[in-house]
Formats: structure tokens, C-alpha cells, sequence
């Protein structure tokens, strides 16, 4: 909370009931609001253009490293689904269906699509022929759709928005270099865009991806102690390239199989910069993701000058790339304070007839209510901008300094437990690789493996079964 603030009352306190303050925020900061589906939520222009910062930010990046956009149809015939066995299995009880078109019975039934992968192979098959037609390095922005039992705005949705990127390569070396590649991305947008430090690594063969061979992801920890997979990339080998027949002529004069890669992230990345950087009173937005960077509050706008140095103001922050506007709305300075601050703007510019005798505005940090006296010059934009980047800074060194606070190592199943039910977080635990075991702690508690620590020393016995320990694996309650 904001030093020297009243407690929003709008607004449930996350230490309250943690579930009803992230509704309130989503409801109350105006990202989203509820449609007449269960599931499908209305983005509305707030939430979006948050959306849209990080979509620019990534989609720049995906180009830099020779990416192109594409779009697939949105209906995939079932039959289509069915060639790749393992696919249809993971996605089947969460496929919508659709059976007529108008007044009339499909003769196939047609899947909305739920993933992409498919319509991907399809289209691979049909336009590569030789080594001189790869790699294929695509990605579509679009939305999903899978039918939740349980939905949450932004984290788990019927449907939903997001990228999915489908490459193929002429060689396993060079696909699993994309599959890392993607990774790095993922986690080069969390920490310097989100301000989201993000745990890494490689998915349990029972929690990959449908039809992958290998699954990378990164995963957040949420202020209540819980992991929110946040982005995945996927090295699928051959597999899908056999099941589609997607082969090209080699140098040697072979037909080969291509290799394969999917990567994705979501909308569920909204999700974490809410929960990680939120507040009692509302968002808290990382300044590089803030559709608005800076709201400049006119105080005594009736008197002369004022609106007119706003309004100037906002022109000289503009022309240094700094996203700003004015509120010039009859409300009170009161009420438009506290709505910047509930829409998680990173600096409120307050400026009135007495700052303007002085030369001077003042800044309100939202990060932690600070606030700072500055001099109406040439060099406001500057520092402003210098202002951001230390916001950004401390916001992700405070939620990494979260992180790393809840990041424990267990010994035992009993030790797992008890750090589990009152600390929460990540907990390191010592595996044998056996799904039995993995199933076992599921059960038992709820949590989930996150990820393999690929870097980790693996030492000690699993404490479930007994025998040697193969990996050292992040466990976590999760959403």
C-alpha cells in the first residue's frame, strides 16, 4: 500500500481473502468485465492496451529473429485433430465442437481451435519440399478456446488470447536451439517488461505438453505463495512431422522428417502482473508495461494557466516517447488521485497555480506513495524517464527478493509439507523420476512439479519412495 494512504475500500485486502482482491482489482481498475458466456471475458480498453504493450514488445522481438506473423482459420476439422493421437488425448475433454452450420448438420463435426498445431502441419505438408525451404519460423496472434470447468479472468478462461509460434528446421540441433531461443525471449520479456523474475526450466515428462517431446517453462510466484506457468516452449522432434507427413529432400538427396517447435504465452501474463505487483489499493504497474506512464492532475484547473500548462506538459513528455495524459474531468484532485492510483499508473503529476508561481510540479510515485518536488525545465522529461527506469528496477528487484524468499529446499515429505501449508511458494525436492511418486505428492497436497532444475546438483533419495534422487524438481501449489 502507498505510504500515508487510506486503505481503498473498494478494494478487498489481499491478506483477506486473496481471490476476491483480485476480482475486485480486474472489476474495479476496469481491465475487464464479464460477458453473457461463462468464460469469455469482455477486454476492455485498459486491459487490452495492456496487452497490446506486451504483444508490441514480443512481436518486435519475434521479428528481430526472423519470425513472421501468419493467421490460421479458426475451425479445425476433427479428423484433422485425430492424426496426431497424443494431441487429441490432451485436448479432448476441453475441445468446443461445433455440429451445425445454419439450419444444417455438419458432416463433420468442426473443433474450435484450442491450439494451432494441427492447422500448422497441415499447411507445412503442402508447401515444403526441399532443405532450401527451411526453417519456417511462424507465429499467430489470436484467441482459443477451451472449455473450462473453472474460470478466472485472465488466468484460466474458455477463451482466451495469446501467440503460439510453430517452426520447423531441417535438424534436431537446430530446433532445439529455436525451443531455447523462445525461452530466452519469455524470460527477457518478464524481467525487463513485466518486472516479473520468472523460475526456469524443463517440465516432467507427466506435465508436458501434449505430443511434445520435451517442455520448457517459465513460471511466476504469485504474493499468496502460488506458481502461475506463465509461458511454455516445446521441442516436439518428429513426431508431428510423421503424423502429417511433413518431409523435405535433403543436401544428401534423403527424404527426411522435419523438426518441430511450438512455443506460447497468454493473457495469463496479466494475470501475474496483477498478483506479484499489486497492492491493497489496486494495480501497481511495472512503468514499461503502463499504458499510461504519467497522469498529469491539474489542481484549480478553473484558474488561469493551468489546464494550459497541463496541456503543455503533456506535450513535452510525449515528444520524448513518455505514454501521458491529462485527467481535465470535473472530478475532484481527490478522486482522480485515487483512480490513477487504482489503475496502477506509475507517476501522478500534480501541477496548480501555486507550482507554477514556483516553476515546480510535484510526482507521486505509486510504487510507494513518495512523493517528489521537481522543477518545471527542459530536463523534466529526463527525469521522468530516469524516474521510470528506477521504478522498473525496484519493482523487480522486490518481487525477486519475494521469490527468492520463497524458495525452500525439503529433505523429507513430511518437512515438504509443513513448508507447503505455511510458507507456500517453491519448495526443492529431491526425485526419482517416477511418476508414482510425482502422482503421490499431487494427491497428497496439492502441489504440482513446476519445473526440473536443469542447473541443480541432484543429491540425497526421494523422500516419497526411497531411491535415488534423479532430479531436483520445483514443486508449488498452482493456479
Amino acid at each position: 500500500m502507498a505510504n500515508n494512504k487510506v486503505k481503498n475500500d473498494a478494494i478487498t485486502s489481499r491478506d483477506v481473502d486473496f481471490a476476491k482482491w483480485y476480482t475486485d482489482v480486474c472489476r474495479k481498475a476496469e481491465l475487464m468485465d464479464y460477458s453473457s458466456v461463462k468464460g469469455f471475458i469482455i477486454y476492455r480498453p485498459y486491459g487490452y492496451a495492456l496487452w497490446e504493450q506486451i504483444q508490441n514488445h514480443m512481436d518486435k522481438k519475434f521479428k528481430e529473429t526472423g519470425h513472421e506473423n501468419v493467421y490460421m482459420p479458426m475451425l479445425i476439422p476433427e479428423s484433422l485433430l485425430q492424426k496426431e493421437a497424443d494431441h487429441v488425448e490432451g485436448f479432448a475433454p476441453e475441445c468446443a465442437v461445433v455440429t451445425r452450420g445454419g439450419l444444417d448438420n455438419l458432416e463433420e463435426n468442426l473443433i474450435i481451435r484450442p491450439t494451432s498445431e494441427t492447422l500448422f502441419c497441415e499447411h507445412y505438408a503442402k508447401i515444403v519440399n526441399s532443405y532450401r525451404d527451411l526453417p519456417k519460423l511462424y507465429n499467430q496472434w489470436c484467441s482459443v478456446v477451451r472449455w473450462e470447468k473453472t474460470t478466472r479472468p485472465f488466468l484460466r478462461g474458455s477463451e482466451f488470447l495469446w501467440q503460439e509460434g510453430h517452426t520447423i528446421h531441417a535438424t534436431e540441433e537446430e530446433a532445439r536451439a529455436e525451443t531455447m531461443q523462445m525461452l530466452d525471449i519469455y524470460e527477457e520479456t518478464s524481467r525487463n517488461l513485466l518486472a516479473i523474475p520468472m523460475v526456469t526450466g524443463k517440465k516432467t515428462e507427466r506435465e508436458k505438453f501434449a505430443g511434445a517431446e520435451e517442455t520448457y517453462t517459465i513460471e511466476a510466484l504469485m504474493h499468496d505463495g502460488k506458481a502461475l506457468q506463465s509461458g511454455t516452449s516445446h521441442y516436439f522432434g518428429d513426431g508431428f512431422a510423421k503424423a502429417f507427413g511433413i518431409q523435405f529432400l535433403d543436401k544428401d538427396n534423403k527424404q527426411k522428417y522435419v523438426h518441430q517447435t511450438s512455443w506460447g504465452v497468454s493473457t495469463r501474463l496479466l494475470g501475474a502482473i496483477i498478483m506479484v505487483h499489486g497492492d491493497d489499493n489496486g494495480l501497481v504497474l511495472p512503468p514499461r508495461v503502463a499504458p499510461t506512464q504519467v497522469m498529469i492532475i491539474p489542481i484549480q484547473q478553473q484558474k488561469d494557466g493551468v489546464l494550459d500548462k497541463a496541456y503543455e506538459l503533456e506535450q513535452q513528455l510525449k515528444a520524448h516517447g513518455i505514454r501521458v495524459k491529462v485527467d481535465a474531468t470535473d472530478k475532484s484532485p481527490g478522486w482522480k488521485f485515487s483512480e490513477a492510483e487504482m489503475r496502477g499508473i506509475p507517476l501522478r503529476l500534480e501541477v496548480g497555480p501555486r507550482d507554477l508561481e514556483n516553476g515546480q510540479c510535484v510526482v507521486a510515485k505509486r510504487v510507494n506513495g513518495e512523493k517528489i518536488t521537481l522543477s518545471l525545465d527542459e530536463n523534466l522529461s529526463q527525469t521522468l524517464l530516469q524516474l521510470l527506469d528506477d521504478i522498473h528496477e525496484e519493482m523487480y528487484q522486490k518481487a525477486l527478493a519475494f521469490r527468492n524468499d520463497h524458495i525452500t529446499n525439503a529433505k523429507t515429505f513430511e518437512e515438504f509439507k509443513d513448508i507447503l501449508n505455511t510458507k507456500g511458494g517453491y519448495i526443492k525436492l529431491p526425485w526419482c523420476g517416477d511418476e508414482e511418486c510425482e502422482v503421490r505428492i499431487k494427491e497428497e497436497t496439492a502441489a504440482t512439479s513446476r519445473c526440473i532444475d536443469t542447473e541443480a546438483q541432484v543429491d540425497g533419495v526421494c523422500p516419497i519412495c526411497g531411491k535415488k534422487a534423479k532430479h531436483i524438481v520445483y514443486f508449488a501449489r498452482a493456479y
